[in-house]
């Protein structure tokens, strides 16, 4: 009877183990998805009036990569992301002209230490925003 209690016992603290990390991870990633959809939404919004063009079928507008990456780069400047492990900016641009694409990844290590994942995994995140002015 012994055995077969240690055996639960183990099983049980191993599963508390797994619920634990996988939580950590589920909202350590919304927390870096969070950060890259502001990011993707102040970089769709970062155009001036005169990037504007009025057509018969209404207004179209051109964003530019270069000031999408760098409004997205002066968002997350002023949020505190030290709590994340090695965060970086890998993409901020416009791809096709009417909205911005933000990517971001950051070091995930879980709480408590595993044989499992005794390092912690890398993650990625991507958001897109469109302007108002866009369709």
């Amino acid at each position: 009877m012994l055995p077969l209690m240690i055996f639960y016992c183990a099983l049980c603290m191993v599963l508390v183990f797994v619920v634990i990390a996988a939580t950590s991870l589920y909202l350590e990633r919304k927390r870096l998805f969070t950060l890259a959809d502001g990011a993707s939404l102040v970089g769709a919004e970062a155009f001036s009036l005169d990037d504007l063009t009025v057509t018969e079928h209404g207004t179209e507008l051109s964003l530019d990569s270069a000031k999408v990456a760098e409004a997205a780069t002066e968002y997350l400047q002023s949020i505190p992301t030290a709590e994340f492990d090695d965060f970086s900016i890998d993409q901020a641009a416009s791809i096709d002209g009417k909205s911005a694409t933000v990517s971001l990844s950051a070091n995930w290590k879980p709480p408590v230490v595993t044989l499992i994942l005794p390092e912690g995994i890398r993650l990625q995140v991507t958001a897109t925003s469109r302007s108002v002015f866009s369709r």
